[in-house]
């Protein structure tokens, strides 16, 4: 009681300096550290975030670089693969040359190409997709014409040997025929055998003594040939003298064997029929001297006999 009687509210009215606790104010600070919390973890899934997205971004271009070098590669591939082809059709080459510009082009918008993404490596490799499905489709053209071109020379080899094997049989069969066209030729010569000489006087009587000939008489018998082409032949007699001279007229008339004029003593023109044929060529002339006298005789260029007779 003495206590409370001695209390004095108003010294505590008038004290300042004395200020009463607040109830909320313990609350305040943990609501500042719980904000101050989350205000950290929110910094902290932002820096990993950024970080995660910096690094997606790094791998993305890495993979970016990656595809535009395998691109890259590829057209340089498929470039290649257009220079190796080789074709000898004006056409198809026109349009390899064609292509071969496109993928140039294609080539050079790769390497000036900065901002890459995953659309323009979609269409840059649609587009070397396209060159490589073109060039495809020349490779298939191109095997087809070779393929072809090899069945055509395999043909080509087979007709030329067939032709040459025919030209053989063909220039065989011309030589047999040639040799026996020249066989039937030579078999068609006429021949001269049973050849004399006979000295006659002026009544055409034979003389012993051919000094006293006034003419010379060559008989003969043109042989048969039924080979021989029938009709009016030439015959002529070439006589030489023992000392070397051909009889002949002052004319001194020539016919023409194997390419040359030679002279002659007589002719006459007979109607051969390709029988046995008789004939009797005569050469008038006088001073006659004994001894051997060589006689030919021709028809149509060729020689058809001679002997020799020893005259007296």
């Amino acid at each position: 009681m003495e206590n409370r009687q001695g209390y004095d509210p108003s010294e505590f009215e008038d004290d300042d300096d004395y200020t009463t606790p607040q109830p909320d104010a313990g609350k305040s600070i943990r609501g500042y550290r719980i904000v101050i919390i989350i205000l950290s973890v929110i910094l902290v899934a932002i820096s990993a975030l950024y970080f995660g997205i910096h690094r997606q971004q790094m791998i993305d271009n890495r993979l970016l670089q990656a595809d535009r070098d395998s691109i890259q590669n590829d057209l340089g591939r498929l470039m290649t693969d257009f220079d190796n082809l080789q074709i000898s059709n004006d056409s198809i080459s026109r349009n390899l040359d064609i292509e071969r510009g496109r993928a140039d082009s294609l080539m050079t918008r790769l390497k000036k190409e900065r901002s890459w993404n995953l659309a323009k490596i979609k269409q840059y490799e649609k587009e070397v997709g396209t060159l490589r499905t073109i060039m495809k489709g020349y490779v298939r053209q191109i095997d087809s014409l070779n393929t072809l071109n090899k069945q055509l020379i395999k043909e080509n080899v087979g007709y030329r040997k067939e032709i040459s094997s025919a030209r053989l049989r063909a220039e065989m069969a011309e030589e047999k025929a040639a040799e026996l066209d020249n066989k039937v030729k030579v078999g068609a010569v006429l021949r001269a055998r049973d050849i004399r000489l006979a000295a006659l006087n002026d009544n055409s009587k034979l003389v012993s003594r051919i000094k006293n000939a006034a003419r010379l008489r060559v008989d003969f018998v043109l042989s048969a040939n039924e080979l021989a082409t029938p009709g009016n032949k030439a015959v002529y007699v070439r006589i030489t003298s023992p000392d070397g001279y051909v009889l002949t007229t002052e004319q001194m008339p020539t016919f023409e064997f194997e390419g040359e004029r030679l002279s002659y003593s007589a002719m006459r023109e007979v109607d051969y029929q390709n029988q046995d044929l008789e004939v009797g060529i005569y050469f008038n002339s006088t001073g006659f001297a004994a001894g051997t006298y060589s006689i030919e005789l021709y028809c149509e260029g060729r020689l058809i006999g001679q002997t020799q007779v020893v005259m007296k």
